[in-house]
């Protein structure tokens, strides 16, 4: 059985909304003073015109917006010429009734109908209207194509795992196959849930707690690469476990760390990850030992953080914000998020052993 047309592709707003009526109250109102000056003789407007006018005009707009309102559901299933049409004859039959209904009473006698002055009110009617309905097509058109293009953007941003560390994680797991086939078989299992959630392109935004997760098997991968030389420290508040997150923003955060922080370092470094609440806000921290000033992966590391910013933007607005500090030979790297749940609806994954010190 198909699924019936969603009223949200309907490219005319939802006329049962107190703004959306407000607003056409606003702009017919703004067309009937512009037409009181013109027909003003000897004066700057006709009060009367205005009066007679603005009541006629708001009547037959509310009346015309309650009637699409009710059989709004039915005009989405049509296609969208015959659905302008079906608006079309709406309003014009809406503007008829009122014209024969205010000759009835401002002419004395009745049975006097000026069909003259009915045929121009109905051409200024359709006119209007088609201008009205041509206006939100163009909105809704804008607003599909910018969605569009955001999805596209969010899709491109999200999908990113770097090829060196693609070719360090078969590296290892090659070398663990002989001596710890255990071992390199659950690198095997986190790296596969790397990509499966670089190529998940339906969530926009998860709990944190499977982001972290998600971090946590990136981490296994380099402790196993690094050993030693990696240090993990790992703070995080108890009650954030659904903090909304868009997917693959804390492990590129974790990823850069490693990659200038730590990997250009013979002795190595720690990597510290912190994560608390603060009134209507949720911080999230990554610090790592400064990158040397001559490293030539600076350009990439910045580049990383304005594709993470420019998601935090599309998704959260100005609430969202990223900064990044160097001070005392640490760079860190502090993340803001609205207070902001997310359901739990990820698909069961395999128990993971966590190996960060908290």
């Amino acid at each position: 059985m198909a699924a019936a047309p969603k009223t949200s592709d309907f490219y005319v707003p939802d006329l049962c909304r107190v703004r959306s009526v407000f607003l056409l109250l606003i702009t017919s109102e703004l067309m009937v003073l512009v037409l009181s000056i013109v027909q003003a003789e000897g004066g700057w407007i006709d009060w009367n015109y205005f009066g007679l006018l603005s009541l006629f005009v708001q009547w037959t707009v509310l009346t015309s917006a309650a009637l699409i309102c009710l059989l709004r559901s039915r005009l989405a299933r049509l296609t969208t010429s015959r659905a302008t049409l079906a608006m079309l004859t709406i309003v014009l039959l809406d503007v008829l009734a009122f014209s024969l209904f205010a000759d009835n009473v401002l002419h004395s006698q009745p049975g006097m109908i000026d069909w003259q002055a009915i045929a121009k009110k109905l051409l200024l009617a359709l006119l209007i209207a088609l201008m009205v309905l041509r206006y939100f097509y163009l909105q809704h058109q804008w607003q599909q194509q910018r969605e569009a293009e955001m999805q596209a953007r969010l899709t491109a941003l999200q999908a990113r795992i770097h090829p060196h560390f693609l070719f360090n994680s078969m590296n290892t797991i090659a070398s663990l196959i002989a001596v710890n086939p255990e071992r390199a078989e659950d690198a095997v299992l986190d790296l596969s849930e790397l990509f499966r959630a670089s190529l998940r392109s339906g969530d926009r935004l998860i709990p944190l707690k499977d982001e972290l997760d998600l971090c946590r098997r990136y981490l296994d991968i380099e402790a196993l690469r690094l050993g030693e030389r990696l240090t993990l420290e790992w703070h995080i508040a108890p009650d954030l476990d659904k903090q909304a997150i868009p997917p693959l923003t804390l492990q590129p955060l974790l990823e850069n760390a490693i990659y200038h922080g730590i990997q250009p370092r013979p002795e190595g470094g720690t990597v510290k990850l912190d994560a608390s609440r603060r009134g209507q806000f949720v911080y999230v921290m990554v610090q790592n030992p400064r990158p040397d000033a001559g490293n030539s992966h600076h350009d990439g590391n910045r580049m990383a953080l304005a594709n993470i910013q420019s998601r935090l933007l599309a998704l959260f607005g100005e609430q969202a914000v990223l900064k990044h500090s160097h001070q005392n030979d640490v760079y860190t790297v502090t993340l803001r998020l609205p207070r902001r749940t997310a359901d739990q609806n990820a698909a069961p994954r395999a128990e993971h052993r966590p190996n960060t010190s908290d």
